[in-house]
């Protein structure tokens, strides 16, 4: 059975890399642990604050892989501690966030169990570009042109045109 794609419009060319993504990201539902924030700073980078309270440094990873950043925590089992009561429980946890091409993760930093990782967007400057329309004859020309043995002064010789483009 093959399954219905939301990316299956003929005027959605090269999408392909986008659906894998919200497929990857639909099924990493998660269940909220630790809770996140993601804010936009004023110099446009933007940074993802986790509260990870109770994790050293040491317990914490962050990874980017295939435009994916990966912060997992696992804190160490303390052994002989007997509790009483246990509201603070230690769990590890994985969180991952999908990054759009080109934005690189900077730095983080754990600061009073919050965990912050700043992230810069690529500054892509606008670029517009025309693109020449040939007719078949243009084509045909070429084809003669480069399967010729012209002389490598401008003069025409056998198989080029004083048309030609090199």
């Amino acid at each position: 059975m093959s399954r219905a794609s939301m990316f299956n419009s003929p005027l959605l060319l090269g999408f392909e890399q986008l659906e894998r993504s919200l497929d990857r990201i639909a099924k990493t539902g998660g269940d909220g642990y630790p809770p996140y924030n993601v804010e936009e700073l004023p110099d446009g980078r933007l940074r993802i604050t986790l509260a990870v309270a109770g994790f050293s440094e040491d317990e914490l990873s962050i990874q980017v892989e295939q435009n994916q950043l990966i912060i997992a925590g696992r804190q160490q089992d303390e052994g002989e501690r007997v509790f009483l009561h246990r509201g603070i429980a230690s769990r590890q946890f994985k969180r991952a966030f999908m990054l759009a091409d080109g934005l690189e993760v900077e730095g983080a930093v754990l600061d009073r169990g919050l965990l912050h990782i700043d992230l810069k967007r690529p500054y892509i400057e606008p670029a517009v570009r025309t693109v020449k329309i040939r007719t078949d004859a243009d084509q045909g020309r070429k084809t003669v042109a480069q399967t010729g043995t012209g002389a490598s002064s401008g003069a025409a010789g056998p198989g080029r045109t004083l048309n030609d483009e090199d």
